[in-house]
């Protein structure tokens, strides 16, 4: 269902592993200086070049003059003691929240496979439906709960899911910070169950993370038009996997658009509050941010709600 995210300015490393940045070695960075062309992740770019963002170091004019070349920062005066990076987190340290998502679902898929030979297996247990959000069934934990069971057929679903959270994850959660990456998270896959509950037939359960993965999707793709980046690359990515969620049997689309959409809206509520922009202190913007979330939610739940009291048992039978 997703791939990398090409690199607009270039190949990836010979040998296929992704361009790091260089001050912080555990993120990935698809985008490079205009100036000089070394990678930067979403926190070291700054829009300031016609040709694309340009690093801090170019930014901020480490060389006097025009910069010709990669950019070494100063070295430290005699007798001074050496700067260190204030972020160098790499692993479960740079995306925790990425790496817990990973590990839970995948432990949840194993308890699906032991139990998909049973009458209410983890698979029912869990799934959502527009029935279990109406008068005939009040479930509403299963709108989030959905997103962590996949398609038993087979491990095609569970691996593309797990491998989109794995690729985008590691580079949105950095630049995030983990509550918010959560809160996108959690809100997406929430979001795609509302769609689903207005445009689906109730009886139809739908499973999988993708409506949170559209969301992810959704985020990155402003983030890294805020911060200046190219974006191509990205909407290519999710025209075609929209394309494919249409046309492919047994996909439920409906949760892949309302996680795009969801995602959409957080991440504009986290660009309105200033925790987008590189260089805004998160501290201020915080209370906005978390209001503009709570507004997000409320907003679910009244669409859930109302989505609710168009259950009927007619449409149910009919």
């Amino acid at each position: 269902m997703s791939t990398t995210p090409s690199d607009p300015h270039g190949p990836d490393s010979a040998d296929g592993t992704p361009p790091v940045c260089p001050r912080h070695p555990g993120r990935a960075a698809y985008v490079r200086c205009a100036v000089c062309r070394r990678p930067a992740c979403l926190d070291c770019q700054r829009p300031r070049s016609a040709a694309g963002p340009v690093c801090v170091d170019c930014a901020s004019g480490v060389v006097a003059g025009v910069v010709a070349g990669p950019a070494p920062t100063s070295p430290p005066a005699a007798g001074a003691a050496a700067t260190v990076p204030a972020r160098r987190r790499t692993g479960f340290a740079a995306s925790p929240v990425t790496w817990i998502l990973l590990a839970v679902t995948t432990v949840v898929y194993a308890a699906q496979w032991m139990t998909r030979d049973q009458a209410s297996g983890v698979t029912e247990a869990l799934w959502y439906a527009g029935l279990y959000t109406s008068p005939y069934g009040m479930e509403p934990w299963r709108m989030a709960s959905y997103a962590l069971v996949h398609d038993v057929s087979g491990p095609t679903h569970l691996l593309l899911n797990m491998l989109a959270l794995w690729v985008i994850g590691r580079v949105l959660e950095p630049a995030l910070g983990w509550w918010r990456f959560l809160a996108l998270y959690v809100l997406s896959a929430v979001g795609g169950a509302v769609f689903a509950l207005w445009v689906s037939d109730p009886l139809q359960p739908v499973v999988g993370a993708s409506g949170a993965v559209y969301g992810m999707f959704a985020a990155l793709f402003l983030l890294t038009r805020v911060r200046g980046g190219q974006v191509r690359s990205i909407a290519v990515l999710i025209g075609l996997n929209l394309v494919f969620s249409f046309l492919l049997p047994g996909v439920a689309w409906q949760v892949h658009v309302g996680g795009l959409l969801t995602g959409a809206v957080v991440a504009v509520v986290f660009s309105l509050a200033g925790g987008l922009r590189p260089g805004r202190a998160r501290l201020p913007s915080m209370g906005a941010q978390v209001a503009g979330l709570v507004v997000v939610a409320a907003a679910l739940a009244a669409l859930t709600v109302l989505g609710a009291a168009r259950v009927t048992v007619a449409g149910l039978l009919g």
